[in-house]
């Protein structure tokens, strides 16, 4: 206990000194934990985001130019009729149009789509209903709109009922807007809004009956929980293939590899930059190494006295190991606080789901501990070495 009190006692002694050091040691763990949970929440973020997009499916393309051998109907049904791997298929007819509202154009991307639109693509709904079976066998002019599309023309979400112009084929055609949702990337549209653009869902029999387009662009499928990917790839491109459409036309992408591979690429780029941010760390070490050393300089006849009244070498050389671990403690301690409020609030601001990675912060709490190890074991190894005799001689 003794020594404790001494360690505390010492390390302020110098404030100014010491709170700089505390300060470059706060500052490095700042910097990492604020990587680490950048990284961790936009990984996860992103990740929400592709789903919502239908980034967790299988797509199905064709890469021929013969209108006969694009995707049609009958290959719908037949996707459809097959329930061995498949849960689930849903035409895309994808095109980029212009929307006119209150007198303002805005170029958006239009899905056609059908009534199971909301088992491929993540629609959450905030007003009004999502298109029908009924909407698709009548051809309807509905249409479902983004949030965002929304808010900018009207300023607000529901103006479910609200009148929308589309220029679908060669002129404008009318739509009532039946639905908003909150999907089709809305982190991506607030980060990237010139990339990722407003998307609208309209009945796909209503694209191909205005629009003159009968083939569809793709078709977004969804496994069977059990189903198993590669057997079922290879059993989608056996169903599709005819003599219009020969095999290696047939396209079959599991976008979940694909999700899976910008992840891992976001991964490493997180990892990078957290490194950077632990050099940080390690100055912040060094500069343990010189306060402490200074420190033993400074007090050289003081460990002097401790010796010629019974201090052992380990006692010197624990009392300012201990004065380099309470430095390391408390700056990883403001460091973090600090880093986990600013990352609490930015989360609030962008409404993302907080969350933190308590192995990764544990982790960096431990390394600057263990830099306080590392830096500060020379400078107490020299105080313990100090002879008795030469340490009181010290002015």
């Amino acid at each position: 206990m003794d020594i404790l009190k001494n360690c505390f006692k010492n390390v302020f002694r110098k404030k100014l000194r010491s709170g700089l050091t505390i300060l470059g040691i706060a500052i490095g763990v700042f910097s990492v934990v604020i990587i680490t949970a950048i990284g961790d929440i936009g990984q996860f973020a992103i990740s929400v985001e592709l789903d919502s997009l239908g980034m967790d499916g299988i797509s199905v393309t064709t890469s021929t130019k013969n209108e006969e051998a694009k995707l049609n109907s009958s290959d719908l049904e037949t996707l459809i009729n097959d329930t061995s791997y498949i849960e689930s298929a849903t035409p895309i007819i994808a095109q980029m149009v212009t929307a006119r509202m209150k007198g303002l154009d805005c170029d958006v991307v239009s899905f056609g789509v059908d009534q199971n639109a909301s088992q491929a693509i993540s629609l959450d709904l905030l007003c009004g209903r999502l298109i029908s079976k009924s909407d698709i066998d009548s051809c309807a002019k509905v249409c479902v709109i983004d949030e965002s599309y929304a808010q900018e023309i009207y300023n607000r979400t529901n103006i479910v009922g609200k009148k929308v112009s589309l220029l679908l084929g060669e002129r404008f055609e009318q739509f009532e807007i039946i639905g908003v949702v909150a999907s089709g990337g809305n982190i991506l549209q607030g980060l990237m809004g010139d990339v990722v653009p407003t998307f609208f869902y309209v009945p796909y029999s209503t694209v191909q009956n205005v629009g003159q387009k009968q083939y569809f662009d793709q078709i977004a499928v969804r496994l069977k929980s059990d189903a198993n990917t590669q057997d079922a790839t290879e059993r989608i491109s056996r169903l599709l293939s005819d003599v219009y459409r020969p095999k290696s036309t047939i396209r079959v992408e599991n976008l979940s590899t694909q999700k899976q591979t910008l992840s891992d690429i976001f991964g490493i780029v997180s990892t990078i930059l957290t490194s950077i941010g632990a050099i940080s760390l390690l100055v912040a070490g060094i500069s343990i190494m010189t306060v402490m050393l200074v420190s033993v300089s400074e007090r050289t006849r003081e460990i002097g006295i401790k010796k010629s009244i019974g201090a052992g070498k380990f006692d010197i050389l624990l009392e300012f190991m201990l004065e380099a671990l309470i430095i390391s403690l408390i700056g990883a301690i403001i460091g973090a606080v600090v880093s986990l409020s600013c990352l609490y609030v930015a989360c609030i601001l962008l409404k993302i789901s907080f969350a933190v990675n308590t192995a990764s912060l544990i982790f960096c709490i431990l390394f600057s501990l263990l830099m306080g190890v590392v830096f500060g074991i020379y400078p107490a190894y020299t105080a313990s070495k100090l002879k008795p005799v030469d340490a009181l001689r010290c002015e």
